[in-house]
């Protein structure tokens, strides 16, 4: 799918309205092929972001688990590593 969508569930701290957002807009934009829409679609475009986003935060308030809750920084800090690593050999 879309590389540019993270993981936002069981974080510590939980993932912010403008992290929904941003996943769904990067959803929509996945879906649809356009990374701006054109103004006939505009609308249509922002309804969709805002209805994902909606869905998104409803999937990540239900979610339940029993692992422990993840550092962001640590997360980050481990995917940049992993990155490194993978550059590196090319």
């Amino acid at each position: 799918m879309c590389r540019n969508i993270k993981p936002l569930f069981n974080f510590d701290p939980p993932a912010t309205e403008e992290e929904i957002h941003d996943a769904a807009l990067q959803f929509v934009r996945k879906l649809s092929g356009f990374h701006h829409p054109s103004q006939t679609n505009e609308v249509v475009f922002n309804v969709a972001v805002d209805e994902v986003a909606l869905a998104a935060r409803r999937l990540l308030e239900g979610l339940k688990t029993e692992a422990h809750m993840k550092n962001r920084e640590i997360e980050a800090a481990k995917a940049r590593a992993r990155n490194a690593e993978r550059f590196e050999r090319i």
